[in-house]
């Protein structure tokens, strides 16, 4: 059901978003610093957002838009030039084909993916999609749904100075998702480019209705962390076994604690060629357990255990209580040096673990693979373990 979303209503998208977003999907803080531009004037004629369900688009064009590129480098940015800048491409290219583009699909579930959708829909006067590419954050193209059955092409990645990059990329096998890997390896060296800064702004995808339904299998993705957004800044979800109530009651999710309730301990950090690479540990007790992250929360082991407590594509996010902020990404831990970051580590926090929608987890799609790709690259070489909510090894 179509509906509008205000400025007044952005916290509350960004912050049950970020939950969602699996330790990324970019920060808190640097969605926030967009809102805080966000009003109608010069730059953006409209201070509402309209946005329509997938079974609502029955004419015009969709094309996905995003920020690529590390986390902590996109907290520079005030107005989402890049995205903005990219999109227009796309809109010059499709009006030359005598086509119109009508609608904006968020790339992914996290605070940052939702609100610069948004923003650039309210500049540019689109609308948006209530759906994303895999109801969770995630480090790279391949691992979007859209990547499954749409020609990435045309590809813009624009600087937020308007420095622009077409990628025209034609696969030996024709194959939709090898085309969309090959762009995102070609598109990070771009991104760490010193006139891109490690980001720029994404658009790709091109849709049409039919394409649309067929590429957007998670959907509902903006209503419910709206949802669950304001229930968490209303105070109606105190301690992580709440949320696990909310997430079974309100959104029919598989949802379970991993681990805790604990206390953040130690954090490291690389960043390079658009991504933050590193380990959160958290300890309870003599126990701990170590989430590994590619901007993402990709896999979580406990030191008491032989097999990983969880793994992308199931979600991995961060619950804290008693520190005035629930929800946080993984670059949010950190401080500027790498370490852990001191006013989170303060309070008491629950690593939970959402299962992953059905599409992601299809044994001998693309998807899967991709995410499996992923998952060994971080040294776990066994078969994916899917979440099952009576099973708790923590």
């Amino acid at each position: 059901m179509a509906y509008e979303l205000t400025i007044d209503d952005m916290d509350a998208l960004l912050t049950g978003a970020c939950l969602f977003g699996s330790g990324g999907g970019g920060t808190v803080a640097s969605a926030r610093k967009l809102l805080a531009h966000f009003r109608e004037g010069d730059y953006y004629p409209h201070s509402r957002v309209r946005v329509l369900g997938v079974d609502e688009v029955t004419t015009g064009d969709a094309v996905m838009t995003a920020y690529l590129g590390a986390p902590a480098a996109i907290t520079n940015a005030d107005y989402p030039r890049g995205p903005v800048l990219a999109v227009q491409q796309i809109q010059a290219r499709l009006a030359a084909q005598g086509r119109r583009l009508a609608y904006l699909a968020p790339p992914e579930s996290g605070a940052l993916g939702f609100v610069v959708t948004c923003l650039v829909a309210a500049r540019l006067g689109l609308a948006v999609i209530d759906g994303d590419g895999a109801g969770r954050a995630v480090p790279s193209l391949p691992q979007l749904s859209f990547a499954a059955s749409i020609d990435p092409r045309p590809a813009f990645l624009v600087s937020e100075s308007g420095l622009s990059v077409e990628l025209n990329v034609t696969p030996a096998d024709g194959t939709h998702s090898q085309t969309a890997g090959i762009i995102d390896n070609m598109l990070r060296p771009i991104v760490a480019e010193a006139r891109f800064g490690q980001f720029g702004g994404l658009a790709m995808w091109v849709m049409d209705p039919a394409q649309l339904r067929r590429a957007l299998p998670v959907r509902g993705t903006l209503t419910r962390a709206l949802a669950l957004g304001r229930l968490l800044l209303g105070g109606q979800i105190r301690n992580a076994g709440e949320l696990i109530r909310q997430l079974h009651v309100h959104f029919n999710l598989q949802a379970r604690i991993l681990f805790g309730p604990a206390r953040f301990v130690a954090a490291s950090l690389d960043t390079g060629n658009g991504f933050d690479r590193g380990s959160i540990t958290l300890q309870a007790g003599t126990r701990h357990c170590r989430v590994l992250y590619q901007n993402e929360s990709l896999l979580a082991w406990a030191d008491d255990q032989a097999q990983p407590l969880a793994m992308a594509p199931d979600t991995l996010a961060y619950f804290i209580e008693d520190s005035g902020q629930y929800v946080c990404s993984n670059s949010e831990l950190l401080s500027a040096d790498g370490t852990l970051a001191p006013a989170l580590s303060q309070g008491s926090v629950s690593l939970i673990g959402i299962a992953a929608h059905p599409a992601l987890t299809q044994p001998g799609s693309a998807l899967q693979a991709s995410f499996h790709q992923l998952v060994a690259s971080l040294g776990y070489h066994g078969p994916y373990l899917p979440l099952n909510e009576k099973e708790n090894r923590a």
